[in-house]
């Protein structure tokens, strides 16, 4: 196990690393105090049981991780992570670039039958057939030095890794799986994925209300909160929580006086450039012209879904979850039920490989050609007519 504290250093490594048909790689960071995450370690391993390990400061003086970007444009060499989404939103925030061709080991074994969200702890245990040291989990990973465990820790995170992923990988191409790996890992891909807009903020907020009125204001104070938050490069909920959002939205102070009377809004927030901002919030809500309200998911809420049938393709994705030894989550989720049993069929689960292990017989149970017959422990589609 070698630590990179320098350019060179981590140029020589990328350079080899280019030369292999994989490495694998995993980041510790930090998010606690602040909007982006402040990357402190990254950890890449080659190929083989005694294939060089790396730890690489990103905290060092002077290092500068092109060549570790350079190698993940690489397209010779596969980048294996294993649930992916959180490492890949930092690289794209710091340089704008993505570990392609990727390979995601938590959607590998979903696809293979380990499960959903399957945890890297749990596939060291069951394909690597070694167990976790994982004391140091909770570590400030932007301390220095590092001690000797914390460092054996973060290793570990990549050496076993390469055992599950050849094991993975073989079992994808046997199956003919590997493309639907692919099309998940897409979504993982697209910038999209990782950008949050201030304007579209208050689509995360949730909210029992629906008042246009109402959600105008909410949607102002999201657009504040996001985009303070963002230039300042603190968490969203030191301007505010939810749950004060949601007060003031309710209240609509216009004044000092009023911000002083809120139950949940912090006490920094009541003076200031924060308080200001959420008087002039308000204020933009309130002003807002009936035609720009926030257009509310009326589809969603209208939908008239047929409840016998939601809970037959509920059991009938189960049966062909398990059949198909892929986790149920990823085929279709309990929103995309609803909408089948509404009669909707412009969705994911309905295109595809998913078609073809779910979609093709949720439309035949929607229009009454099949039914579902249980035996034993087993539930088994029948003909009907």
């Amino acid at each position: 196990m070698q630590t990179i504290s320098t350019t060179e250093a981590l140029a020589r490594f990328c350079e080899a690393a280019k030369a292999q048909p994989y490495v694998t790689v995993d980041t510790e960071f930090l998010r606690e105090r602040t909007y982006w995450s402040k990357l402190c370690l990254v950890q890449m391993a080659l190929p083989g049981n005694e294939g060089q390990a790396v730890l690489v400061d990103p905290l060092a003086e002077g290092i500068s991780l092109e060549p570790m970007y350079d190698l993940f444009r690489h397209p010779g060499t596969v980048k294996v992570f294993h649930a992916a989404r959180q490492d890949l939103e930092i690289f794209f925030v710091e340089a704008g670039v993505f570990p392609i061709p990727l390979f995601d080991t938590q959607i590998a074994a979903m696809v293979c039958g380990f499960g959903e969200q399957v945890g890297y702890e749990t596939l060291v245990k069951k394909i690597a057939r070694e167990a976790l040291d994982k004391t140091s989990r909770f570590t400030d990973w932007s301390r220095r030095p590092l001690t000797e465990a914390q460092l054996t820790y973060a290793v570990a995170d990549v050496t076993h890794l390469r055992v599950i992923y050849e094991f993975l990988s073989k079992e994808l191409v046997k199956s003919g799986r590997t493309s639907w790996v692919e099309e998940e890992e897409a979504i993982l891909l697209n910038p999209e994925t990782y950008i949050t807009r201030p304007q579209e903020a208050w689509m995360k907020v949730k909210t029992r209300t629906s008042s246009g009125r109402f959600m105008a204001v909410v949607r102002e104070l999201a657009r504040f909160r996001e985009g303070y938050a963002q230039a300042r490069n603190i968490p969203r909920s030191r301007v505010y929580k939810d749950d004060a959002l949601l007060e003031l939205a309710s209240t609509k102070p216009t004044n000092y006086d009023d911000l002083g009377k809120s139950r949940l809004l912090l006490r920094e927030a009541r003076r200031g450039d924060i308080a200001d901002g959420i008087i002039a919030a308000v204020k933009a809500g309130m002003d807002c012209k009936p035609e720009d309200f926030p257009k509310i998911d009326a589809e969603a809420a209208q939908l008239q879904v047929n409840t016998a049938l939601a809970d037959l393709l509920r059991v009938l994705l189960k049966a062909k979850s398990e059949e198909a030894g892929v986790a149920a989550k990823l085929i279709a989720s309990s929103s995309d039920l609803d909408r089948i049993a509404a009669g909707k069929r412009e969705l994911a689960a309905m295109q595809g490989w998913r078609h073809e292990v779910f979609g093709a017989d949720a439309l035949r149970l929607a229009r009454g050609e099949i039914a579902l017959s249980a035996r034993g422990g087993a539930v088994r589609v029948v003909p009907v007519g």
